[in-house]
């Protein structure tokens, strides 16, 4: 992480610069899209994203990618230590591992609850303990952990212009869209996984069960009535992304373009998805580079204008971090076993 984005935050203990530069890495490395509309947000700003996306990556790795001999029980072993450090740390205000303290300076900073984190390792969990949802209301409670509270851990960060009740619902609805669209995504490669987000009632109004999706994988091709089904999908994300997006004017306007080239790009996968008329069996819906860069150009303009208007006219946010004057240690930052793949639970599978 580059010292003036550090500098700006106000995070000065070399310790816990090194344990926020941990968690930009793997921002980097995983979330291609998010990174890339992350660097539209204030340099002040950028920090605590990697922190709470490094988190939530570090996370989503420990119940998708299995070490060596590992079953879902050692799986389990490790993310219930990683709650306990987390809850542990909250409480004595610090960590030794690195990407709980940067987290854990994040939560303190922006006044975080902790029964975001509470509800997040909860749906982390139900992945190692839950192949499939019967319906839209289970589908729902995993969503609210995986996706939701992300959105609300952010916006304390991008701060708002009114009321942040008024943009909380908005900011927790882009996190499920964007849930929702990689579940799209990635049906077959969850497949692999034995698991299954779609509900599995609005499936079978179209025929569709698990065998016909694993038939549909082994064969390559989408059935007919499969198509149906994630069309079907397909509508209800893009009502979901119509509500979400009309929250963006509730934020500082220097935070807008990061959410709204997040929020473009990720609506472009749901194109790319419907022009490959539902192949999701054979290919991996994906945006490709320059169209990233062109999107997020056009953001980067609106951003520098924005950070403009905020020197000259001041501020605007209702939310400003608070200091942490306290020294937090880091140990050297642990092996996490991560998979190289643009995906997380957290806001971003």
């Amino acid at each position: 992480m580059s010292g003036a984005e550090l500098d700006a935050a106000g995070i000065t203990d070399p310790e816990l610069r090194l344990a926020y530069a941990c968690c930009r890495e793997l921002n980097a490395l995983h979330g291609r899209t998010y990174f890339l509309a992350t660097r539209l947000l204030s340099r002040a700003q950028r920090p605590a994203v990697h922190a709470l996306y490094g988190f939530a990556r570090w996370a989503d790795d420990i119940v998708d990618v299995a070490r060596p001999g590992e079953c879902d029980a050692d799986r389990a072993a490790r993310l219930d230590a990683v709650a306990r450090e987390l809850f542990a740390g909250l409480d004595r205000g610090g960590s030794t591992v690195p990407v709980l303290a940067a987290v854990i300076d994040t939560a303190f900073r922006y006044g975080l609850d902790r029964g975001l984190f509470q509800d997040f390792l909860r749906s982390m969990r139900m992945d190692l303990e839950v192949t499939h949802y019967p319906d839209r209301a289970a589908l729902d409670r995993y969503v609210r952990g995986s996706a939701e509270v992300i959105g609300l851990e952010v916006l304390p960060v991008l701060r708002t212009v009114g009321a942040v009740e008024m943009a909380a619902p908005h900011a927790a609805a882009l996190g499920k869209a964007f849930q929702l669209t990689n579940f799209l995504r990635d049906v077959a490669e969850d497949l692999d996984r034995g698991r299954i987000y779609l509900p599995a009632d609005e499936l079978a109004a179209h025929g569709v069960d698990r065998d016909l999706l694993q038939w549909c994988r082994r064969r390559g091709c989408t059935d007919l009535r499969v198509r149906e089904a994630l069309a079907e999908q397909h509508a209800t994300t893009r009502r979901i992304y119509r509500f979400a997006r009309a929250g963006i004017p509730l934020l500082d306007p220097i935070s807008r373009p990061c959410v709204e080239t997040a929020a473009v790009l990720y609506q472009e996968i749901l194109d790319r998805i419907e022009a490959a008329d539902f192949a999701v069996f054979t290919r991996r819906a994906v945006v490709g580079r320059w169209r990233r860069f062109r999107v997020a150009g056009v953001g980067l303009g609106r951003a520098a204008w924005a950070r403009r208007v905020d020197r000259v006219d001041g501020p605007t946010g209702a939310h400003r971090p608070r200091t942490r004057p306290a020294t937090v240690r880091t140990a050297n930052p642990p092996q996490h076993g991560i998979a190289h793949r643009d995906s997380s639970r957290g806001g971003g599978r």
